[in-house]
């Protein structure tokens, strides 16, 4: 028998089916060859309620994988790793320490993981490992680790920082991605891109040198992209060859529109409920 993976979108701000919450957050369950990982948990409050309607088997779990660490992406860590037979985690050293939002006009707002949780999920993991490179989380599917930013267009996607007087920037140096090989090519599963989607691609397109990508999924972090910026991204994911676009969480609608248009029926919104499954190259 062939052996396949499952992407299941579990948590996203839209959903496919009545039945399912809505949250702004993100959350994925992967079937990869016969293992089970959970990249990023939402906020928390969506995460069991659609994981009992889908139907996923948290026995199995094997690891957490968080993309960064805002709340939007950890909040239901806690709920993930107890409801598992203690789990790996893996994450960036960064994803536990403060970060807020500092719009203009407006108060600091704290958007990072709360110490409180992110002291007792280290507690409650069967094991923890920092992505400081890139990292097989089961064998064929890797996280990026730290991704390099080289794009002259790209940003963090927002006025983020790492204190609440919004004296130092944060560049989110915990961003990461989870990818693998399909038969048909590269899968990227994104949590925010907040390296940025071309950079990340870019990236793992070094990693694995004369791949294409079949897919491409999750948030972007093009939800206030000015044109130009929109434009440049479009082109460059034309140029790599990206067969597949499911956009979520952060892309933001405009963003998802000009996509659609550049791409047409190669372009999906990935909400929540939603799964695909792609071939693997052999054995796992």
């Amino acid at each position: 028998m062939t052996p396949k993976a499952r992407i299941t979108v579990v948590v996203n701000d839209e959903a496919q089916i009545p039945k399912l919450r809505a949250e702004h957050g993100w959350s994925v369950w992967v079937e990869y060859g016969g293992h089970h990982v959970l990249l990023d948990t939402g906020q928390g409050p969506a995460l069991a309620p659609n994981s009992a309607v889908l139907g996923l088997p948290w026995d199995r779990l094997e690891a957490v994988a968080l993309s960064h660490g805002h709340y939007d992406h950890t909040g239901g860590l806690l709920e993930a790793l107890t409801a598992a037979p203690r789990p790996g985690l893996y994450a960036h050293p960064d994803a536990w320490q403060p970060k807020y939002a500092c719009p203009v006009p407006g108060p600091a707002r704290a958007i990072g993981t709360p110490p409180s949780v992110a002291d007792q999920a280290r507690r409650t993991a069967g094991r923890i490992t920092d992505t400081l490179k890139p990292v097989e989380v089961v064998p064929g599917l890797w996280l990026t680790g730290p991704i390099p930013r080289r794009t002259d267009f790209e940003d963090a996607g927002g006025p983020f920082f790492k204190d609440s007087g919004c004296r130092q920037p944060d560049g989110l140096p915990d961003d990461q991605a989870l990818f693998f090989e399909s038969r048909q090519g590269l899968v990227v599963l994104l949590g925010c891109a907040h390296a940025g989607v071309i950079n990340t691609l870019n990236y793992i397109r070094g990693l694995r040198p004369g791949r294409t990508f079949k897919a491409v999924l999750g948030g972007m972090h093009l939800l206030h992209a000015g044109r130009k910026r929109l434009r440049r991204t479009l082109d460059e994911m034309e140029r790599l060859g990206v067969e597949r676009l499911l956009p979520a969480h952060c892309t933001g609608a405009a963003a998802r529109d000009a996509m659609s248009k550049r791409f047409g029926d190669r372009c999906e919104a990935a909400l929540a409920g939603l799964s695909w499954t792609f071939e693997l190259d052999g054995p796992k």
